[in-house]
């Protein structure tokens, strides 16, 4: 099984779940046995990847400028790029523009999903049973890219990915061990640092960095 086999059945989701004006946002960079898988909530339309006029990747974080000041500390993005990306507008980004910025984030072994694909006209809160709907899809995911730690952002995700009733504020850089098919993954839950959470965004890189440094990637 290929990533894009799953497209399919996000977007049938999206029908369901997300707003019938916008496509599902996927995934994107490192999909070979990436050192860190991002798992954020689900997208929204600021996302112009989501538009039904985009002819390019549908990957998260397209057209937005904050969540590249969480990568860019942590050394997972070329300065040039993030330069760029803080230079132009959301909606001077390009088909091209995107597919270098993935390159970039693959180039540092960095894989970027959602646990939720369904967007979203705005940052609404959803409720755990979609996200339940997504969770053997992200498994999927997960067994074909083998990445070598899950970082999962905020108590919501991490608590339905793990199973587990999860406070972030309490698990800092705990150590959590999740089977998927056989294979176990090294997770950890931190801080989700975009929108309400941005003022926790120095905790998240805190806490990645230190991951970063034990893992020694």
């Amino acid at each position: 099984m290929k990533l894009e086999d799953l497209n399919k059945e996000y977007d049938r989701l999206q029908k369901k779940y997300g707003a019938k004006e916008l496509d599902s946002i996927y995934n994107g960079g490192c999909s070979d046995k990436p050192n860190i898988c991002f798992v954020f909530m689900n997208p929204t339309g600021r996302n112009i990847a989501s538009s039904k006029e985009w002819h390019g990747r549908k990957s998260p974080w397209i057209g937005t400028k904050n969540i590249w000041d969480l990568f860019y500390p942590l050394g997972l993005i070329n300065s040039d790029t993030y330069n760029k990306i803080k230079e132009i507008k959301g909606n001077e980004w390009t088909p091209t523009f995107a597919d270098q910025v993935y390159e970039d984030i693959t180039k540092h072994k960095v894989f970027i999903t959602n646990l939720g694909k369904c967007t979203q006209v705005d940052a609404r809160e959803l409720p755990n049973d979609v996200y339940k709907k997504y969770l053997s899809l992200l498994e999927k995911e997960i067994d074909i890219i083998k990445p070598k730690v899950i970082i999962l952002f905020g108590n919501q995700v991490s608590s339905i990915v793990l199973n587990n009733k999860i406070s972030v504020s309490k698990t800092r850089k705990q150590l959590f061990v999740k089977d998927i098919y056989n294979n176990k993954y090294d997770c950890y839950a931190v801080y989700y640092p975009i929108g309400n959470g941005r003022f926790n965004i120095d905790k998240a890189i805190e806490d990645i960095k230190w991951i970063i440094d034990k893992y020694n990637f």
